[in-house]
C-alpha cells in the first residue's frame, strides 16, 4: 500500500486533482482510499456526489467521544469502489484544524480501515506544512510520497518550494520523499517550462502538467470526476495519464529547495517577476 499525500497553495486545485487522479486509479483497477485533510471537507464530494460527508470531527463533536466513533459512520464508498473520509475541523474560529488530522489518522489505524487489499490512501492535505497538524501525514511517516500542485502563478512557486522545505525536515528522520510537481495549468506564460525548471532545481520532475479544460468545472457542478461524467472527453486522458504516472513512478527524491534569491532568479529569468519589482520581494515573501 503507498500513502500520498498531495499538497500545495490553498486554491491551486488540490482536491480537483486528487479526486480526478483517484478515479484515474479506480478505472485502471486499483483500490484507493482518500482521507480528506481539511475542514472544508470538500476531499470527496467528487466520488461520493454529495455536498459534503460526515466528518471524524463532527462526529466526534456530537457524541463527545471518539471511542464511541464507528468506522462505518465516517466511511463511505463511492465511485470506482472509492473509500472515503474526511477528518474536518473544529467549529469556525475555535481550536486548530490540524488535531482534526491527527484525531482521525488515528482513528482510522485503530479501527482496521488500512486494509490489506488497498493499492493507495490518498490524504488531500490543506494548502502550506505550516501547521504541524496538517504535516501530520509526513511528520508521523504515514504518507512517504508527496506530490505537490503547482502552477506558473509565482505564490503558487513560493508555497511549493516552502513545502519542499518542509519534505525535507521530515526526510532525514523518516522515509518521506517528494515524488514531483503536477502542474494544474492556469494559462500562464511558458508555464510548462517554467514549472519543468523548477523541478529541476528542486531535484525532482513535473510528473504531468494538466491543461486548463472547462469540462472540469462542468463535471464539478454535477458533483462528478470528469472520468465519470465525460470518460471519453481529452480532459479524463489527461488525468488517466497523470494516475499511470503516479501508479508507474520510481522517482521519489529528497528535495533540494531554492534559497529565495534562487527562486526570484528563476521568475525572473522566465519573465514571472520584473526586476523593478524586487523592492516588493518581501511582502510576497511574507505572505508566502
Amino acid at each position: 500500500m503507498r500513502q500520498i499525500a498531495i499538497y500545495g497553495k490553498g486554491g491551486i486545485g488540490k482536491s480537483t486533482t486528487t479526486q480526478n487522479t483517484v478515479a484515474g486509479l479506480a478505472s485502471i483497477g486499483k483500490k484507493v482510499m482518500i482521507v480528506g485533510c481539511d475542514p472544508k471537507a470538500d476531499s470527496t464530494r467528487l466520488i461520493l456526489h454529495a455536498k459534503a460527508q460526515n466528518t471524524v470531527m463532527d462526529l466526534v463533536r456530537e457524541l463527545g467521544t471518539v471511542e464511541d466513533l464507528e468506522l462505518e459512520e465516517v466511511m463511505k464508498v463511492g465511485y470506482g469502489d472509492v473509500k472515503c473520509v474526511e477528518s474536518g475541523g473544529p467549529e469556525p474560529g475555535v481550536g486548530c484544524a490540524g488535531r482534526g488530522v491527527i484525531t482521525a489518522i488515528n482513528f482510522l489505524e485503530e479501527n482496521g480501515a488500512y486494509t490489506p487489499d488497498l493499492d493507495f490512501v490518498f490524504y488531500d492535505v490543506l494548502g502550506d506544512v505550516v501547521c504541524g497538524g496538517f504535516a501530520m501525514p509526513i511528520r508521523e511517516g504515514k504518507a512517504e510520497e508527496i506530490y505537490i500542485v503547482c502552477s506558473g502563478e509565482m505564490m503558487a512557486m513560493y508555497a511549493a518550494n516552502n513545502i519542499a522545505k518542509g519534505i525535507l525536515k521530515y526526510a532525514s528522520s523518516g522515509k518521506v520523499r517528494l515524488g514531483g510537481l503536477i502542474c494544474n495549468s492556469r494559462n500562464t506564460d511558458r508555464e510548462d517550462e517554467l514549472i519543468e525548471a523548477l523541478a529541476a532545481r528542486l531535484g525532482t520532475q513535473m510528473i504531468h502538467f494538466v491543461p486548463r479544460d472547462n469540462q472540469v468545472q462542468r463535471a464539478e457542478l454535477r458533483r462528478m470526476t470528469v472520468i465519470e461524467y465525460s470518460p471519453d472527453h481529452k480532459q479524463a486522458n489527461e488525468y488517466r495519464t497523470l494516475a499511470q504516472k503516479i501508479a508507474d513512478n520510481k522517482m521519489l527524491v529528497v528535495p533540494t529547495p531554492l534559497e529565495m534569491e534562487e527562486l526570484e532568479d528563476l521568475l525572473m529569468e522566465f519573465g514571472i517577476m520584473e526586476v523593478d519589482d524586487e523592492e516588493n520581494v518581501g511582502k510576497v515573501e511574507g505572505a508566502a
